[in-house]
């Protein structure tokens, strides 16, 4: 079914604002919703008896800058009822960048979204968000797709791999691509201030960087210095840069991790209820699980790094400066792994980008190890691999999860890496888990309040005016679920599997899931900010 005239009848509508849910027949006309009431008439009807109809899920916090550009299917996303995906994250994305800096930022994040088989045939954010309108093979993309200006891109496209204060030339080069950036349609600024070159950033940059941000009415969505000892000061940092800036502030994955941190998310929410209370616009989506997943590099200490990962080869080299690296790894903690020293047991190896070292695959670090030290072990596969290793981090808190996903101003995310041989079922699994385990089976959402999260309220971060909500003149993004059946499918053992229970997705009016299965319909583009 391409975009056309057709009618959902009978559905239990849960209309994106929380509102209890009523019954009623949705029509849609033109990829729009044409009208809401009782025996509607349609060219085609979908019995939608027992199932409950919603706004298209938005993924707050995604990865898929280059999937949505080869995957046709895409059903990592399309299978539990995203239509929206939020890209450009954790301040390390494909663009802004030049001919120097496109190999590097390709090379940078391959261990999170691979190296696929696209031609990087954009530069500026505005040529990429072009490049996405034309799609897989000049037909569109699966889904809808926003973008953020990943600020250690521009870092690195105005000063390198330095960890250094920018001059006030740099800076003032790096306000002008953020300026640009948001001209041509991003939705604001994310940044990785645990991973480099963004780390390297100090307070002061970020103010004058979110400062531009605000110019345009968009939001600074980091990922702070730390999720373990250092996170209250990290989560209070972002405040204080976004009271500074006058700028939104969006909490990208909001967790507290590590056995230092365990039952403290009362003190994070109280942070957000303090700053909101002041006025600061503060919203914060989360995962529904326990661990988290990046690229295994992201552990090692930030002055490591600096120069790029060709710099960090030369220091290996050197004994004492090798020796240097381990301790800190062991003893201190890296501000890479968020000041806590390694928990070499708890991080699994998740993906290679070598074939050769598959075998390492779905074991912890220290497993792997055999009878070495896993740090040494850990820098020997970092370089055997070209740095593109991504990990499982077994280091979550479930009271913590809990209490910060039912906060009024969380949205739902997956955070999900599709590259790699054993990713997160999170990929694949996030939106339905919110909709089975959480809502249905431990009763912590009604299934209205849920479908909220994961639709308005994230939205409203994003300022969209026709999408998130079940409501005439919108966009018909649309999911339709069976409550009693929906649930993640994805495991840890099998990540790659298609959530259960949510048998029709519409992207733009045509429906690109059909009984659970995939259909042709590649109806998704660029979504850009309103100026």
């Amino acid at each position: 079914m391409t975009a056309g005239d057709f009618v959902i009848r009978g559905a239990a509508v849960a209309d994106g604002t929380g509102a209890p849910l009523y019954r009623a027949d949705v029509a849609v006309r033109g990829g729009r919703i044409a009208g809401i009431g009782e025996r509607l008439d349609g060219a085609q009807v979908i019995d939608a008896g027992g199932l409950v109809l919603a706004p298209g899920f938005i993924d707050m916090h995604a990865h898929s800058e280059l999937a949505v550009l080869t995957d046709h299917d895409h059903l990592a996303k399309l299978g539990q009822g995203v239509t929206l995906e939020v890209l450009g994250q954790d301040g390390l994305s494909y663009a802004p960048v030049d001919e120097a800096t496109a190999p590097q930022m390709r090379d940078a994040i391959a261990a999170w979204n691979g190296r696929l088989d696209v031609e990087h045939d954009w530069r500026t954010v505005g040529e990429y968000l072009d490049r996405l309108d034309r799609g897989i093979d000049g037909r569109g993309i699966p889904v809808n797709a926003a973008y953020l200006v990943p600020h250690g891109t521009v870092r690195m496209l105005a000063m390198g791999w330095d960890d250094r204060p920018p001059t006030g030339t740099e800076l003032a080069a790096m306000k002008a691509q953020v300026a640009q950036g948001m001209e041509e349609g991003a939705f604001g600024l994310s940044a990785g201030l645990s991973y480099t070159p963004g780390m390297y950033a100090a307070t002061a940059e970020l103010v004058e960087l979110c400062t531009v941000v605000a110019q345009y009415g968009g939001y600074f969505g980091p990922h702070q210095r730390s999720y373990g000892a250092g996170a209250m000061e990290g989560y209070a940092e972002m405040i204080q840069i976004a009271r500074e800036a006058g700028c939104a502030l969006h909490l990208a994955h909001a967790t507290l991790n590590y056995e230092v941190n365990a039952g403290r998310a009362a003190e994070l929410l109280k942070l957000v209820d303090e700053a909101l209370d002041e006025g600061v616009p503060v919203s914060l989506d989360t995962y529904p699980y326990l661990p988290g997943m990046t690229m295994l590099a992201a552990l090692l200490p930030s002055w490591s790094l600096a120069g790029g990962y060709g710099a960090l080869r030369e220091r290996l080299a050197s004994a004492e400066t090798r020796a240097r690296i381990v301790h800190e790894l062991d003893v201190t903690g890296t501000d890479g792994a968020n000041g806590v020293p390694g928990h070499w047991d708890r991080y699994e190896i998740a993906g290679v980008a070598d074939p050769g070292l598959r075998g390492y695959v779905g074991k912890t670090v220290a497993e792997a190890a055999g009878g070495r030290r896993p740090a040494e072990f850990y820098l020997d596969l970092l370089v055997q691999d070209d740095f593109g290793t991504g990990c499982l981090m077994h280091v979550g808190n479930e009271e913590n999860v809990r209490a910060i996903m039912r906060h009024g101003v969380h949205t739902g995310s997956s955070d999900g890496v599709l590259a790699g041989d054993k990713i997160h079922p999170r990929a694949w699994g996030s939106f339905a888990r919110y909709l089975g385990h959480y809502t249905r089976e431990l009763g912590l959402f009604s299934v209205e309040e849920c479908v909220a999260h994961l639709s308005g309220r994230p939205a409203a971060v994003l300022g969209l005016a026709d999408r998130g909500l079940v409501k005439e003149g919108f966009a018909a993004d649309l999911v339709l679920f069976d409550p009693d059946t929906v649930d993640a499918q994805s495991t840890f053992a099998e990540p790659r599997r298609q959530a259960a229970g949510i048998p029709y997705v519409f992207v733009n009016g045509a429906l690109a899931v059909d009984g659970g299965e995939r259909t042709g319909a590649l109806a998704g583009g660029a979504v850009r900010k309103a100026a």
